[in-house]
């Protein structure tokens, strides 16, 4: 294997365990690191939970023979820190027992850190490779990186709709039940989902007729914060958005879909779900800031009711669970 082969392969391995933390360690990234002596593992770690060590801490801890590491590799995905947060700075544990070498997977965009870590790796005279499957590094933290970057939520657009397009029957009261098109399988999916991102939000019209919890009930993990636009105070108090305590509930009071972003940003939110029906879902696929949009395909038909929102299917699901298909889309205007 070459050179580079051997550190893809290790970075690959950093990638598997930072993407364990994906349900506990938002609004931080997720981080993997692997320790490498003499061409073995030797120790191995990751960011498991917000405020807790880091993931070059949890690898370092785990190595049985602590005089190894002054001559072995550590990789990364993630530019170590150099910073006083919840933990001290990680560029300085390495330095602290002198690792010679240090392969990154890509450099870390917020300015707390920003290229520090590696400058200071590098002026204590440690041999620091940067981007080793970057692209891959940017994937798994997509929803931290737009929040450093774009300063907004990353966006992903969900509905669930019948093969003749339709969401919903038509209903004009709570009291009519909810049109169910997902299987059991795809709702675990959603719920997952749920779980792997900091917030989820609905409409006005959504929240009065479904009377939605939008908590994680069909998988494990924390619940997200529940977003609704409720201009005029409509929802009932006495709702499950407002009744059930396990989960935070933000009422907006702005359609505005940038004023909107930027709240959430204010409150470190990396990653938003949209749930909504139909009217939220045109407004936002109309604006075009959104990153993902994932939508289930049941097959059945309804021959009426409330139309699918207006996006284009590509040709191929990326997913068949039980003859229902999955769609995911892109938005690669926003990329």
């Amino acid at each position: 294997m070459t050179n580079q082969n051997i550190d893809n392969a290790y970075m690959s391995r950093c990638l598997q365990l930072a993407a364990l933390g994906i349900e506990d360690v938002a609004p931080n990234p997720m981080v993997g690191a692997v320790i490498v002596h003499d061409g073995k593992i030797i120790g191995e770690g990751y960011h498991r939970r917000y405020g807790e060590a880091h993931a070059e801490v949890n690898a370092i801890n785990s190595v049985k023979d602590k005089d190894l590491l002054c001559d072995s590799t550590i990789y990364v995905s993630l530019e170590p820190c150099s910073h006083y947060g919840k933990t001290p700075p990680c560029a300085d544990l390495l330095i602290k027992h002198h690792i010679p070498r240090v392969v990154v997977g890509m450099q870390d965009p917020n300015p707390l850190v920003g290229g520090q870590g590696i400058a200071r790796l590098r002026a204590a005279g440690a041999e620091v490779t940067v981007g080793v499957m970057e692209q891959e590094c940017r994937e798994l933290n997509k929803r931290f990186l737009c929040l450093q970057e774009k300063h907004r939520p990353y966006v992903i657009l969900k509905w669930a709709q019948t093969a003749d397009g339709y969401i919903d029957r038509i209903r004009t009261s709570a009291n009519e039940p909810v049109e169910v098109i997902s299987n059991p399988i795809t709702k675990q999916l959603v719920h997952k989902m749920r779980a792997e991102n900091m917030a989820i939000m609905v409409g006005t019209n959504t929240a009065i007729l479904d009377n939605p919890s939008l908590r994680v009930t069909h998988w494990t993990g924390r619940n997200p914060l529940r977003v609704v636009i409720d201009k005029h105070d409509r929802i009932p108090r006495d709702y499950k958005l407002f009744t059930t305590t396990d989960a935070e509930t933000l009422v907006l009071k702005t359609y505005d879909w940038q004023e909107i972003l930027h709240t959430l940003a204010e409150r470190n939110i990396h990653s938003l779900i949209v749930e909504g029906g139909r009217t939220l879902l045109n407004a936002i696929i109309a604006e075009g800031t959104w990153d993902e949009a994932h939508v289930e395909v049941a097959p059945r038909n309804l021959g009426s009711g409330v139309p699918c929102p207006n996006l284009t299917l590509p040709p191929q699901p990326t997913l068949n669970i039980g003859g229902h298909l999955i769609y995911e889309f892109k938005n690669t205007a926003q990329i």
